[in-house]
């Protein structure tokens, strides 16, 4: 899959919903709960179980390796992954002091 920007993808087996902010730049294997990540509306075909942290509504997160980051419109229980690589928060960028 090569999400594209803008495009809304949700979860199959939470509530996750994200937004692309920054596409891939290869064919990569986006997943949340284990399942891969579907084009919105997703259809919530079962729950997931304990996977982590889950995602947190208006956090970024990013692949490094792909160059990939998605925006959470929408919490939930499931873990978001690239190619079984769990995609960590995207840290703010400290701003230049005005001294």
């Amino acid at each position: 899959m090569i999400p594209i920007v803008g495009e809304r993808l949700g979860s199959t087996v939470c509530d996750t919903e994200v937004i692309v902010v920054r596409p891939p730049s290869q064919d990569v294997d986006l997943t949340c709960g284990g399942q891969p990540m579907a084009p919105l509306p997703a259809e919530t075909k079962e729950a997931v179980g304990e996977d982590g942290p889950g995602t947190l509504v208006g956090k970024r997160y990013s692949d490094p390796g792909s160059g990939l980051e998605l925006l959470c419109t929408r919490p939930g229980a499931g873990q978001l992954r690239v190619g079984g690589t769990v995609l960590g928060v995207k840290q703010a960028k400290n701003l230049p002091s005005s001294d």
